[in-house]
Parts: structure tokens; C-alpha cells; sequence
């Protein structure tokens, strides 16, 4: 089924508002990034998800971050093919990274293994930390003072 030249630009203008929203709460809650993968996908973008990273710090090197990882893949809460994704969580929970952001649901983002990573950052002394996506993080930043429940 054919898109409408309407709705793709639509959805291409809520995507960029989004982008500069998340960009900005990422600039004023300091949050840092492990790497720059953001230059994945479509070139133009790629470009937008890099510069929305510009001035945000990259995470320092860490050698524990090779044993947090080897915990994570060894207890199956990911892949061994997706290591660098064990080692984006381990980087984070060693900086100190009060959120950590990310659209990767089938490794780090995923539900079903969250409680387990959690688990084990605690277990490690490295609590604190939310796992989530842009959106999640987003929600309810319009008005902080509605409640969810009425």
C-alpha cells in the first residue's frame, strides 16, 4: 500500500520535532553518549541524529566495562553477537549514566531482559541507571504536573 506524499510529510515533521525535543533534554539533563552509531540509515537522517549529538559527551574508556559486558552475555540477557551492545550498557552504568537512551528494543531496550540487567547492575554495585527509548523519555515532559491516573 502506497503512502501519501501528506502523511510521509507529516510523519517527517513530527520526527524532526521529536528529534530537536529529545536533543534538547538531552543537552539540559547531561547526558551522555557511549559512541556515535547514530550515523546509521539514511544519509540525510544520519546527519540530523549526529549533529543532535554535537556537545554531548563521549563516554571515557573503562576496563571493567569488558567484565560488566562478559556478565551480561555470559547470564544470556544478550547475545554474543551483539557484545557491543552488553559493553553500550556496561560503559553507561560505569560512567554513571542516569538514562541511557536508546531505539535498540531487541537488545538493550528489551522488556523481557530489563528486570534481569537491572538485577545484575545492582548485584555490581551500578544501580540507578533507566534503560529506554527516546519516546518513553520524552513522555510527560509537556506538562510534569498532570497526574496519570484520574
Amino acid at each position: 500500500m502506497a503512502k501519501s506524499r501528506r502523511g510521509d510529510r507529516s510523519s517527517s515533521r513530527a520526527s524532526q520535532t521529536l528529534d530537536a525535543r529529545t536533543a534538547a533534554l538531552l543537552r539540559s539533563r547531561h547526558i551522555a553518549v557511549g559512541n556515535r552509531r547514530g550515523c546509521n540509515g539514511r544519509s540525510d537522517a544520519a546527519a540530523r541524529r549526529l549533529q543532535m549529538l554535537d556537545g554531548i559527551p563521549i563516554l571515557p574508556a573503562n576496563p571493567d566495562a569488558e567484565t560488566v559486558a562478559d556478565e551480561i552475555v555470559g547470564r544470556s540477557m544478550m547475545s554474543a553477537t551483539a557484545r557491543i551492545d552488553a559493553l553500550h550498557v556496561a560503559l553507561a552504568a560505569l560512567a554513571g549514566v542516569e538514562y541511557l537512551l536508546t531505539q535498540n528494543c531487541k537488545h538493550i531496550a528489551n522488556a523481557r531482559e530489563l528486570p534481569r540487567i537491572y538485577r545484575l547492575l545492582d548485584e555490581l554495585g551500578l544501580s540507578g541507571m533507566l534503560i529506554c527509548t527516546p519516546i518513553e523519555f520524552l513522555e510527560g515532559n509537556d506538562d510534569d504536573t498532570q497526574s496519570d491516573t484520574r
